[in-house]
């Protein structure tokens, strides 16, 4: 359980960085970028994945580069709507994505369709509503933060659909996500020596330093996860609860004890509504 408890950790700590960026002047394209050479780097030497794979005919190359466009992609999204919205609303929309992948599970995949789901499905496009809702008091969010929500919610589920993509087609996940951010870097890395030499944004070490941190909290939700899957191989739901839970509920004391972020009736509703929603679907799993 203690990896649960880790990779909930990390996943906030994400969001607790993102939110802190701009506070410390940084970067946040530079950020992402060494984020991506971090997580590169420790997937290579920590998950020691086996490429094979990829050479074969078969490998979801369009996928892989979906993955490598769509991963910085939401980062920097996420990044904004938590500049935005608030970490307590980033997080809860960043977690319910999963009704936008699970749709997808049920109508592209052939994933059965039971009650449990449904009504987990149900109450979470509720729980969307609600924290949708814009708080009326300092830090709860700005007027175009429900958009960035939004744009969090349809992006995670469009990585979550990229990931099940991959999986079908045998590539170990592992290899897929150590390629995905390899040349997610070299992506970012290439956007940032135009801007570097255009003049618009210099590269500083600065924004190295912090983007090595963020990639290190982020590919540690990542291997902690998939250590409390191999710890617990015979309760995933637990773990897809428990995770996914844990990081609405750390968020939600993270955003509001830490950051003062203020949250309407309507957020607490949604929040109350994400985790009932989340323990739903878990338990139809």
């Amino acid at each position: 359980m203690h990896f649960l408890i880790l990779s909930v950790a990390c996943s906030v700590l994400v969001s607790v960085l993102l939110k802190l960026a701009p506070r410390r002047g940084i970067d946040i394209a530079q950020a992402v970028t060494w984020n991506y050479l971090a997580a590169s780097v420790l997937s290579l030497l920590l998950l020691r994945p086996s490429l094979q794979s990829l050479h074969a005919g078969q490998a979801p190359w369009p996928a892989l580069l979906g993955l490598a466009l769509a991963l910085p992609g939401i980062f920097l999204v996420l990044a904004r709507a938590v500049r935005e919205a608030g970490i307590v609303r980033s997080d809860v929309a960043q977690r319910l994505s999963l009704l936008l992948s699970l749709t997808a599970a049920f109508v592209l995949f052939g994933e059965p369709v039971n009650g449990w789901k449904l009504a987990g499905l149900a109450l979470g496009l509720l729980a969307i509503v609600g924290v949708s809702v814009r708080a009326g008091a300092p830090g709860g969010g700005t007027p175009g933060g429900t958009r960035w929500l939004l744009a969090v919610w349809a992006g995670f589920a469009l990585i979550d659909i990229l990931l099940k993509q991959v999986a079908l087609s045998g590539t170990p996940s592992t290899a897929a996500l150590l390629v995905s951010f390899a040349l997610a870097f070299v992506l970012m890395l290439g956007w940032q020596l135009q801007r570097h030499l255009a003049g618009r944004s210099r590269l500083r070490a600065h924004n190295l330093g912090f983007g090595l941190l963020l990639g290190a909290a982020n590919f540690g939700n990542i291997l902690f996860y998939v250590r409390a899957h191999q710890a617990l191989p015979h309760s995933p739901a637990t773990i897809f609860a428990g995770m996914n839970i844990g990081v609405v509920c750390l968020g939600a004391l993270v955003g509001v004890l830490a950051f003062g972020e203020r949250t309407s009736r309507w957020n607490r509703l949604g929040l109350g509504l994400a985790v009932v929603a989340i323990a739903l679907i878990a338990r139809g799993a």
